[in-house]
């Protein structure tokens, strides 16, 4: 968003890369909501996942009017052979679409998609706004292979980011907190549940009343992506991209979270 702006403006998704988690190469723009001939709007919140040699790319964004939705949030897959594109719309039609959640009556409840493949591989899709849904999908990823279920997560606002470590089931998300937004998490036996909840492991971040969590491991230790708006002219509608280290208690539960202006060193 610009410095003006006065509510969320980010038109694309855009594509970086690293081998050492410091120096990064931007691929630029590789998707868009033109990309989606039922869309229109802004980019929001999006993640991509690898099954069978392809790419698919989960993404959040807005419904025209038509025959498939009366507007509103909407969650498309685009795919692609490669991690930086071409990425082409999956299925031609949108995956969720407001119409299919009622159980909250806004309508930009479906917004934050996150992808899990469980290790039978079974993928399941998380996803929304004040209420976390979740819902299997085909292995083919474009198609839901059962109803869509509701869960009751304590101060859960958005952004779930689901994944395993060991045998525990990691569910992170943004929350109210103490004080809105910061990140909270639930452990579970298995991909649905049941959610133990586990606590707050990221206080507010600077100059912005949001965050949302992204977890990744990599060349042996494991990192937390999230967002603030320290930096120079940034804002809660003009956020920046930290990643810190996350460490985690011999019993799995994750440590507190803590946020550095410097980042993470270089890896090895």
């Amino acid at each position: 968003a610009s410095v003006q702006e006065t509510n969320y403006k980010m038109p694309d998704w855009r594509i970086y890369s690293t081998t050492d988690m410091v120096h990064w190469k931007d691929y630029g723009t590789r998707l868009s909501p033109r990309t989606f001939a039922w869309a229109t709007g802004d980019a929001y919140a999006a993640q991509c996942v690898y099954r069978n040699g392809k790419f698919y790319w989960f993404v959040a964004t807005f419904h025209k009017k038509d025959d498939n939705s009366q507007g509103g949030a909407a969650i498309g897959v685009a795919v692609s052979d490669h991690p930086t594109g071409p990425f082409k719309d999956a299925i031609g039609k949108a995956l969720i679409v407001n119409e299919m959640t009622k159980d909250k009556p806004h309508a930009w409840d479906d917004i934050d998609p996150t992808v899990f493949i469980d290790d039978d591989k079974q993928a399941y899709l998380y996803w929304g706004n004040l209420s976390c849904r979740w819902v299997k999908l085909k292995a083919n990823m474009t198609e839901l292979a059962g109803p869509i279920t509701v869960l009751n997560i304590k101060n859960y606002i958005e952004g779930p980011w689901v994944y395993k470590r060991k045998k525990l089931y990691y569910l992170v998300y943004a929350s109210a907190g103490t004080k809105p937004e910061m990140i909270e998490y639930c452990t579970a036996p298995s991909a649905t549940g049941p959610w133990t909840y586990r606590g707050i492991i990221q206080e507010n971040v600077p100059n912005s009343f949001t965050t949302h969590p992204g977890i990744a491991d990599y060349k042996g230790k494991s990192y937390f992506f999230y967002h603030n708006g320290a930096l120079p002219t940034g804002g809660s509608y003009r956020r920046s991209i930290c990643v810190d280290e996350l460490h985690y208690n011999k019993d799995g539960s994750i440590q507190p979270i803590v946020q550095t202006t410097q980042g993470v060193a270089p890896t090895k």
